[in-house]
């Protein structure tokens, strides 16, 4: 264990300096640096409890990890988001068990964790805040990524990995499973009296992992254009629309005519506000219809078009032009997103329907 907690300690001192001396140093950047310092901290008190206890004291990285994620993500999503003093409130449950802890020198003790001594209650109240902290942050973390995500398809025909975030929403689930899986662990060990160390070699072993991945994903990652983050205040842009159904209708055949006849599905920089601009027609309008007469959200709409452009060239047995070269021309602004785009609604990639088709 004291392996795990020096290499954790360094790694996040690294990771965090990295971070840290950044070229154009975002905001998310400097909340994760400031995150991957405190993570390193825990890792340095953990080792320093093997060294003068020889035993792990009862602090819990999650009070930590559960605000940070939350803070981070909301720095990436939401456009108005300002660091204040205010948000170290977030922090207070960690700094105050850790502190207490460090007063009463409470050890982690699975087998006697509910063992009714002076000390119980304290125990009970740091079981609970854990609980509590888990249920608030994860879920509000993987909900303000979600509604990103989903935001982005409503506005770009073609998303970046920058921009989707999608390694943010992985890290959150699987943080959720791990979460679970310690619950689960602790339990058994509990039961079943296994080593009552197994928890907390668990925990810290996973957050290292933790931190080798936000230290990569982080320093490739790029603040994303505040234009295209929902704002809070119109979460659903058409929520409110009052549009008639012959209206819709009418929007609706004016969308299709401008993509049959124009064919705007082959500017790999056609967005909602292009769209919007091309048919004077307000964005949340376009979005509505989009979402409730077509059944799509508009990077599912332009897509489709672009698919079904590249398999129609794809078929041509007189194309000599390389799949890639196809995929620009049909739109797609990267190889990666066509490839991904083409998979999800074909099922198989451009190589396997080209040479299905050509047989």
């Amino acid at each position: 264990m004291n392996t795990i907690a020096w290499i954790g300690f360094c790694q996040g001192l690294f990771a965090a300096i990295l971070m840290f001396t950044k070229k154009n140093s975002s905001l998310p950047d400097k909340i994760l640096s400031g995150w991957l310092i405190l993570l390193s901290a825990d890792f340095l008190s953990c080792g320093l409890n093997y060294e003068i206890f020889d035993r792990p004291l009862l602090i819990s990285s999650f009070l930590l990890f559960n605000p940070a994620l939350y803070l981070y993500v909301s720095s990436l999503t939401r456009p108005k988001f300002r660091l204040r003093w205010l948000h170290l409130l977030h922090l207070v449950p960690f700094v105050f068990f850790g502190t207490y802890t460090y007063a009463i020198k409470e050890p982690f003790l699975l087998d006697a964790f509910f063992v009714q001594d002076e000390f119980y209650l304290f125990r009970l109240f740091f079981g609970a805040a854990n609980i509590i902290s888990w249920a608030v942050y994860n879920p509000l973390s993987l909900i303000l990524v979600h509604r990103h995500r989903r935001h982005l398809q409503n506005e770009l025909s073609n998303i970046e990995k920058n921009e989707s975030l999608g390694w943010v929403l992985a890290v959150a689930i699987f943080y959720v499973v791990y979460c679970i899986l310690a619950v689960l662990i602790s339990v058994t060990a509990f039961v079943a009296n296994f080593n009552p160390l197994t928890p907390h070699i668990y925990n810290y072993t996973t957050l290292l992992v933790f931190i080798y991945i936000m230290s990569f994903y982080g320093l490739r990652q790029k603040a994303v254009s505040k234009r295209l983050l929902m704002t809070d205040e119109h979460p659903v842009p058409y929520k409110n629309s009052n549009l008639s159904v012959e209206a819709k209708k009418a929007i609706k055949q004016k969308i299709m005519s401008y993509f049959e006849t124009e064919k705007a599905y082959l500017n790999p920089a056609l967005s909602m506000s292009v769209l919007s601009a091309a048919l004077k027609i307000p964005k949340y309008q376009i979005t509505e219809v989009l979402n409730t007469e077509i059944g799509n959200k508009f990077f599912q709409f332009v897509n489709h078009y672009r698919v079904e452009a590249v398999k129609k060239m794809l078929s041509d047995p007189k194309n000599k032009y390389s799949i890639e070269a196809i995929g620009y021309d049909c739109g797609f602004a990267s190889k990666s997103s066509f490839y991904t785009v083409f998979k999800s609604l074909t099922g198989e990639t451009p190589v396997s329907y080209r040479s299905k088709i050509r047989r």
